[in-house]
């Protein structure tokens, strides 16, 4: 009994959430890889630099700590009858890959057909935001917002595509500048009408 006990005990702290480290501890993290890459955190050109990472990081990451069911909530519902293609096109978004934690810039085309209820523009520009403030790899993050989009407004069809660079190859690495890359995730009639999804993918490609 005892050694079950033990047992359970290590796997409840191994379940337990991760402690968030101070800011302190940040910006010890962040003198630690200066002094790694070879210069003095302690010089006047980087004395403030660890307080100014630890807080550019809190904005790049924080995706983290908003709630997208609730921004996606209010919805209105006198739309007379609006069944036809609503799409946000070229939201430009910064964030950043979960590998090298490189940045990732690119513009996402966000698109439904409501049913019955639409949300306000704003706040499919914020999903967007919301997941790109995160450690994110591009596939992901596009089926992140189309499967938030379905699961909150419940429209006929959801359809997302995402255009971006990664640092991560055009700057180290393969070094490949000029490069980007296209995913795309197609929900309800987006996937099951050809025609639908060829009208997205038109407006996507248009300079219009």
């Amino acid at each position: 009994m005892e050694r079950q006990a033990r047992r359970l005990e290590r796997v409840a702290l191994a379940q337990a959430p991760a402690e968030v480290p101070s800011q302190a501890e940040v910006e010890d993290a962040v003198r630690t890889m200066i002094r790694w890459a070879g210069d003095d955190p302690a010089r006047d050109g980087l004395r403030e630099t660890p307080d100014r990472v630890a807080r550019a990081f809190r904005e790049y990451f924080a995706g983290y700590e908003q709630d997208l069911t609730e921004i996606l909530q209010k919805t209105f519902e006198e739309i007379e009858g609006y069944d036809e293609m609503i799409v946000l096109r070229g939201v430009r978004f910064e964030s950043h890959c979960e590998h090298h934690m490189a940045p990732i810039v690119g513009r996402a085309w966000v698109a439904y057909i409501p049913q019955g209820r639409v949300v306000g523009i704003s706040k499919l520009a914020r999903v967007v935001d919301i997941y790109a403030r995160r450690l994110q790899i591009q596939e992901k993050m596009t089926a992140q917002i189309a499967n938030s989009i379905n699961d909150v407004l419940r429209p006929q069809g959801v359809g997302v595509i995402i255009k971006a660079t990664h640092h991560c190859m055009t700057t180290r690495g393969a070094h490949k500048p000029g490069t980007d890359l296209v995913t795309s995730r197609m929900l309800g009639v987006f996937r099951d009408n050809a025609l639908t999804r060829q009208e997205l993918l038109g407006l996507a490609n248009s300079d219009d």
